[in-house]
């Protein structure tokens, strides 16, 4: 009877542990073609919670039961093609799917040569090439390389949106300045090894760092553990932007004491990019070290140094490009025998980011950030008092001063002696800066004094953030993400002489103004300024803005679904430290503060149809707080406030089905959002604009401030992306990108004029009422993109591509301030014209749009592993059949009346016609590296 019952419970205890066997998946991964253990790689069950990263010995196991049935399992890491394994679980059994070698990605190797185009005019005013083509991260998704690779070079955006509508991060920290909401690339540029470990968020899909917006969460995590051991140096050659590139990384991996480093650094330079007189000059280095205490604790401190000065090319009218050509500059001119570009853009603005990461249990984390940033960028052009304009295309430089001539309103520019002079107009045989006839003016005035100097608009900024993110997986259906963030700017902006070129001393002072608006600064009157002095203007901006954000993920067999909210306070300040002539009362001291507070809600759904094909649903309310610059429009001289500048609001909704099978991955997604109230600012001359109060015709001229309240922006369309491997060698890939993006309203249009700031109008604002934008085009993007490409790979490592892709529907920046009831105003006696030719109006007010165009794209490359070294090259050919197109643009609202207008575009040969931007011709890259 006792063996009998002691046979019962060992039966029983044995059931018990079979039932109690753990359910999962184990395996190795290595390097494919180092068949070399690899660290850190991502594991992941798909459409669970469950994911796992590889240990030193490349080997995964998940601690978690894996839910019975056919499962698919996807093992990815950076510059590595994704690998997804079709498995099947068993009740109670560990499946070891053996090794796994994964194989180097190519686009990877794109992405680091070509993200290039990221820092071509980024934030530029009026250079309409604001882009999100930054967006180069390493996903596996056919449209999104795409988009930056192949129709970058276009400056294609995402969705139409500028990337102040996306948020771009540093292991957690929002490195989007407070400013204008856009990134500067250039922080760290030429870091490509040391920048490549990235997650992107499309649109507004969760993301574990930050609440985000409507264009995606770019995270780039720099943590030192987590790149791969080794070190990788490379050489590049191009014609874009600069010629040449040097490259290093090594990382230490984590060592046996707990530390690992990675140090980085880069140089690239041009005498001459792609554009005449862009000469270009950077170098960046990099540090990450961490010190990994025990199993919770982990400190790592990142360090990014980045410095970039590049020669800036202009925006020209269609006549200056028929004579000159489309790589004309006119921003240059010899000096001494080399090409002195008279607008540079520098940046030097040190990152360093302190991370402590702690990990309480398998299931929670919190990693806290402290970062400093401080710096300067400078903007450098040319000033002048009481001499003539330096600019070559300066319009009584050209043909067209003299050929669109009215005398007495008659049409005489057919006529002699104006097509005589139009003949022997400056332009034909002076295009580019005379900085000879600088110096000479300069050394012979009478006091001594420069007449011409070379100044810049400085930006020195110092900002700190500290925030911290906290991910929980609360159950195994629950996980939750938090995160609160506090940044503090201060901006010191100024007008910083740079060369008094030949000249003893300039004046500071505005030729332009009467009595007291001469003055710069009332409180120091007639300065005079030398070299390295503050003049013009100076002012400090300061802002404040925290922000914290929570979001539940639920994920269950058939469906996952998530819902954030987040709420942000931000404060502004402007302090005049001149008090300006023009602004007596209002420009010294500080402003008073602005708060807005802000707050989102967003929320999505996967509905899983099979383990391959799912459906995907998101949706966002939130409210964005105005940027500084378009709360302070004429900052530089004044505390005004517009209050008119009031929260964005923004609402955004997609749906996608999604297929991902071992040889089909695809996306096919239709998009909405709308954004309601925003603000814009921009900076013009113009001429004819303001009413003359008097009678007399004068004083209708000015340099002034547009500002645009209260637009809406409406943006709609489809994506598609997918990859199909038709053979183990042969891959095909196909993307499309469908958008309507337009003005939605007529919003409400603001000039200031500061020659009309007087005692009893301090601030001469003007509200010209509705400008009749509505329906109108978004500029600045291709409305319609598509490519075709085809990829080989062979197994002996090398592998070559082509991709062709047509781009369509771009149009021309429209003035708003043409739209408003003012361009019918005759200026000089402020009643409307008469006899309007309403058909003539519309097509004088009809937005240009620019012709379609195709570009052909080559790449290819090879690796060899000799003696555990991999040498290798990629090169690549953009727009090989060398097409002409324009990439940007926008109308000059100089001439911003029906009469001056119709006259000017009835000429043929237009004085204030529109400016553009042209795209490169046929480039070339090629890279050669080595890594061990």
């Amino acid at each position: 009877m006792r063996k009998l019952v002691l046979s019962v419970l060992l039966s029983l205890q044995a059931l018990i542990a079979f039932s109690q066997a753990p359910t999962g998946v184990t395996g190795k991964v290595v390097d494919a073609k180092s068949q070399r253990p690899m660290p850190n790689v991502v594991v992941a069950v798909m459409n669970t919670n469950l994911t796992e990263l590889t240990d030193q010995n490349g080997v995964f196991s998940f601690k978690q039961d894996v839910a019975a049935g056919e499962q698919m399992v996807q093992i990815k890491s950076t510059g590595y093609k994704d690998q997804i394994v079709p498995v099947t679980i068993v009740q109670g059994q560990v499946l070891d799917i053996g090794t796994v070698a994964l194989e180097e990605d190519i686009s990877s190797e794109q992405q680091l040569s070509l993200i290039t185009i990221t820092e071509n005019d980024l934030g530029d005013d009026n250079s309409g090439s604001e882009n999100t083509a930054g967006l180069l991260q390493a996903t596996r998704d056919a449209f999104q390389q795409a988009a930056a690779f192949n129709w970058g070079q276009a400056r294609f955006r995402i969705r139409g949106l500028d990337n102040e509508y996306g948020v771009t991060m540093i292991n957690g920290v929002t490195m989007n300045k407070i400013y204008d909401g856009r990134p500067q690339w250039s922080n760290w540029g030429g870091l490509n090894d040391a920048t490549r470990n990235q997650e992107f968020t499309m649109g507004t899909a969760a993301s574990d760092y930050t609440f985000g917006s409507i264009l995606g969460t770019q995270e780039i995590n720099t943590r030192a553990s987590i790149f791969r051991p080794g070190t990788r140096v490379s050489f590049s050659g191009t014609n874009t932007n600069y010629s040449w590139r040097a490259m290093g990384t090594h990382a230490s991996g984590m060592s046996k004491n707990g530390w690992a480093y990675v140090v980085s650094g880069s140089r690239r330079w041009a005498q001459e990019g792609y554009f005449e007189g862009t000469d270009y000059d950077a170098f960046s280095l990099f540090a990450s070290v961490e010190k990994r205490f025990n199993e919770h604790h982990s400190l790592n401190f990142t360090s990014i140094y980045a410095q970039n000065s590049r020669g800036k090319n202009s925006p020209n009218t269609a006549e200056v490009t028929n004579l000159a050509g489309e790589k004309y500059n006119s921003y240059w001119g010899w000096q001494n025998g080399e090409k002195r570009n008279s607008r540079d853009k520098d940046v030097e603005e040190p990152i360093n980011m302190l991370s402590h990461y702690w990990k309480f249990n398998d299931k929670s984390s919190l990693q806290t950030n402290v970062a400093f940033q401080t710096g300067s960028v400078g903007n450098s052009r040319l000033d002048y008092q009481d001499a003539r304009n330096p600019d070559p295309t300066y319009y009584r430089n050209l043909p067209s001063y003299f050929t669109s001539t009215y005398l007495n309103g008659v049409f005489v520019g057919n006529q002699e002696p104006y097509t005589t002079y139009a003949q022997n107009a400056t332009f034909r045989t002076n295009r580019q800066i005379d900085w000879d006839f600088l110096y000479y003016a300069n050394q012979h005035t009478e006091d001594g004094n420069s007449v011409y100097v070379l100044y810049e608009d400085r930006t020195d900024d110092t900002q700190w953030t500290a925030n911290s993110i906290f991910t929980s997986q609360l159950s195994e259906n629950v996980a939750m993400n938090a995160g609160a963030s506090f940044r503090h700017l201060k901006s010191h902006n100024f007008q910083n002489l740079l060369d008094l070129m030949g000249g003893n001393f300039y004046r500071d002072i505005d030729p332009f103004g009467e009595g007291d608006q001469e003055q710069s600064d009332l409180n120091n009157p007639n300065r005079i300024v030398g070299e390295g002095d503050t003049f013009g203007y100076n002012y400090n901006l300061t802002a404040t803005v925290a922000d914290a954000f929570t979001q539940f993920k639920f994920a269950y067999k058939s469906v996952d679904f998530y819902m954030a909210q987040n709420f942000t306070r931000s404060e502004y300040q402007r302090e005049g430290l001149y008090r300006n002539g023009y602004y007596a009362n209002d420009s010294f001291g500080k402003s008073k503060s602005i708060v807005f507070e802000n707050f989102g809600f967003k929320g999505g759904l996967t509905y899983k149809i099979t383990g391959q094909h799912y459906l995907v649903f998101n949706g966002l309310y939130m409210t964005k707080a105005p940027t500084m610059r378009n709360v302070f429009p004429n900052a530089r001289l004044n505390n005004f406030i517009m209050e008119d500048a009031v929260d964005e609001r923004i609402v955004s909704a997609d749906g996608s089905y999604v297929i991902r099978t071992p040889k089909l991955k695809a996306r096919l997604t239709g998009y909405f959002a709308k954004v309601k109230d925003a603000t814009e600012t921009s900076f013009f001359f113009a001429e004819g604009v303001f009413e003359d109060t008097d009678g007399t015709g004068d004083n209708t001229d000015a340099f002034v401030a547009e500002t645009v309240t209260h637009l809406d922006k409406k943006y709609m369309g489809g994506e598609l992306g997918l990859e199909y491997q038709i053979t183990p060698t042969i891959k095909i890939l196909g993307s499309a990108a469908y958008g309507q993006y337009t003005y939605d309203n007529n919003p409400i249009v603001f000039l200031n004029q500061d020659a009309a700031a007087t005692a009893e109008n301090p601030n001469p604002l003007i509200a010209y009422g509705a400008s009749r934008m509505k329906d109108y085009k978004l500029p600045g993007t291709p409305q319609q993109a598509y490519s075709l490409g085809l990829e080989y790979r062979d197994p002996h490592f090398w592998w070559i591509g082509a991709n062709g892709n047509y781009l369509a529907d771009n149009y021309l920046d429209v003035s708003p301030i043409l739209r408003t009831d003012n361009f019918f105003r005759d200026p000089q006696t402020g009643e409307s014209f008469i006899n309007i030719d309403q058909n003539r109006a519309r097509q004088l007010l009809k937005q240009e749009k620019f012709d379609n165009f195709f570009l052909l794209n080559l790449t290819g490359g090879k690796s060899w592993r000799i003696d555990g070294k991999t040498f290798g090259f990629f090169a690549s050919i953009n727009n090989l059949l060398d097409e002409s197109y324009k990439t940007g643009g926008f109308e000059q609202a100089r001439n911003a009346n029906y009469r001056e207008l119709d006259r000017d575009l009835a000429s043929g040969t237009p004085a204030f016609g529109p400016k553009y931007f042209y795209g490169y011709g046929r480039t070339y890259f090629v890279n050669l590296y080595i890594q061990f």
